[in-house]
């Protein structure tokens, strides 16, 4: 039915295939969510700093 290199071929596609699946479920999981909360998580740890340094000047 299959040939020895065939089979080989298959079960490298299916390797391969399987490592970019469970690639992309951590990707999309826990590295995207943790990037995205990171970024935002500063972004409005600069916010505070500006508007503290901006009512520091004011005073």
């Amino acid at each position: 039915m299959f040939e020895f290199d065939q089979w080989l071929g298959f079960l490298a596609f299916a390797v391969i295939g399987l490592i970019g699946f469970w690639l992309m479920l951590f990707l999309l999981t826990f590295v995207v969510p943790y990037w995205i909360g990171g970024s935002l998580l500063e972004r409005f740890k600069e916010k505070k700093e500006a508007r503290k340094n901006r009512e520091m000047i004011e005073e």
